[in-house]
């Protein structure tokens, strides 16, 4: 099995879209589907009628989730979206970022 590319902690840029440039943290990632969850990227807003649960209802604000293709991994060094490499570090598999050669926490 291929290692992932971007993980759950991984701080991301957001390429395209309507969060174009925004910067967020991975809170869930769904690989069956190709999408990754980012928190407060792609907030989306359901009308909620009152229910025995929740008697006021309401707005629920939620973070949906985006394709992987729109997001890149943060370089830790500029801050700028970049690609993700392996390389082999003290006998370890690492991640590292392809602008800067930096490793990857994660």
């Amino acid at each position: 099995m291929a290692s992932a590319k971007i993980r759950k902690g991984d701080r991301v840029v957001v390429l395209s879209g309507k969060d174009k440039g925004k910067h967020g943290d991975v809170t869930q990632v769904l690989p069956k589907d190709g999408k990754v969850v980012v928190s407060g990227i792609n907030v989306m807003t359901r009308h909620r009628k009152p229910s025995q649960a929740n008697p006021q209802g309401g707005l629920d604000r939620f973070e949906a989730p985006i394709a992987l293709s729109k997001v890149a991994v943060e370089d830790p060094k500029t801050g700028k979206p970049t690609r993700v490499g392996f390389e082999v570090r003290d006998g370890k598999k690492v991640r590292v970022a392809k602008k800067s050669g930096e490793v990857i926490n994660g």
